[in-house]
């Protein structure tokens, strides 16, 4: 059943991170401008949509003639990189059984992956149809999400025993602090290293340097192999022209210098503490959350682990290996049922508060 439903329950878990964005614009609303708390929902709502929709607009058209004039130049960029294959692999004789010259594989890979696809035209569209429903359900419930949290967060805390439920709300809150936080700074990282990379790309005059900008943008979702793979690519595409060695470098170099801006400078002002991620744990998570959900869960791998981590760091380090247990949480105190005694009588502390109303319907026995 599990493995069955994932992937709905992968879109409930984008659809929190979108209506934790859409809470945090809110209180921005309300906290800064005074704006009442629905009119702010619904200003970040249509705000958000209006801001999406002229991007795309802003966007969409020369991004789209460049990737068409891309794909209409394609087979010329494979051809020239087959060749320098071909060069490369006849100084190495040894390398000839794993790379044969003049065969095109790349050509004969790129064109039966083509043919293949025209094959299956109805599937995709039918694919293409249920990625839409998936994308309005996670808008409906993001939106729902935002609109109410307290009452899902609290069904939530409902299923758990009462003595933990203090502990359970104090997780809720640091996992919303901790996905708000990686929200924000994702969309200012994505943004600053497109408009960088972009802005780069043109003053080095590498073709469709729009188009490399904003999916350099797209796949910085994904830790690490995003980055190799936005900084090789435009270097691929200036490796077969005149002074293609230098400027592949060039453009190498450009895409270093970006991401250690973005790393060093932008990152750190950006991200929150709480967020903070050691290189190695963000590249095992991506790969494990990469094999058990597929492409998609490439795209929440980083917020997978910042929940994650969150209820390592609260629950299993703090409540269980530093001793503290789960009788206690940070809200609970120590209540002393203050009674009149006589001297040289004792005031008993409560690990727990007495059930007062049922002391409250025992009658008292007065005693000497």
């Amino acid at each position: 059943m599990l493995g069955a439903t994932a992937d709905v329950f992968l879109l409930l878990f984008i659809a929190i991170i979108l209506s934790l964005y859409l809470g945090a614009v809110r209180d921005l609303l309300v906290e800064h401008a005074h704006v009442p708390p629905r009119i702010a929902f619904f200003v970040s709502v249509v705000g958000s949509a209006a801001a999406l929709v002229g991007l795309f607009a802003i966007l969409l058209p020369p991004v789209v003639e460049q990737t068409r004039a891309l794909i209409v130049v394609m087979p010329q960029y494979i051809e020239t990189w087959e060749n320098g294959i071909d060069h490369f692999v006849a100084r190495f004789p040894a390398m000839r059984d794993v790379w044969k010259p003049g065969e095109h594989p790349l050509i004969t890979a790129v064109y039966a992956q083509v043919s293949d696809q025209a094959q299956s035209l109805v599937p995709k569209v039918f694919s293409l149809v249920h990625v839409m429903i998936d994308c309005f359900a996670v808008g409906v419930m993001s939106i729902y999400l935002a609109l109410q949290p307290g009452v899902y967060r609290e069904w939530l805390i409902a299923l758990f025993p009462p003595i933990h439920r203090d502990l359970v709300r104090d997780v809720l809150r640091d996992e919303a602090d901790a996905l708000r936080a990686y929200i924000v700074g994702q969309l200012l990282t994505m943004t600053v290293l497109g408009a960088l990379t972009a802005a780069g790309l043109y003053i080095l005059n590498v073709p469709f340097a729009l188009t490399f900008g904003v999916f350099t943008g797209l796949v910085a979702v994904v830790p690490f192999f995003g980055t190799l793979l936005s900084t090789t690519l435009p270097a691929l595409f200036v490796l077969g022209g005149p002074g293609g060695g230098t400027r592949a470098l060039y453009v190498l170099l450009l895409g270093v210098v970006i991401h250690l801006i973005e790393g060093n400078i932008v990152s750190p002002l950006v991200m929150s503490k709480k967020i903070d991620m050691p290189p190695v744990l963000t590249i095992t998570s991506v790969l494990i959350i990469g094999k058990l959900l597929g492409p998609l869960g490439l795209v929440v791998a980083l917020p997978t682990l910042v929940a994650v981590m969150v209820i390592v760091r609260r629950i299993l380090i703090n409540r269980i290996y530093e001793g503290k247990g789960f009788r206690k949480s940070t809200r609970d105190r120590i209540f002393v049922l203050r009674v009149p005694v006589p001297d040289g009588g004792v005031i008993v502390p409560l690990a727990q508060p007495p059930d007062l109303i049922s002391i409250r319907e025992k009658p008292v026995k007065k005693t000497a």
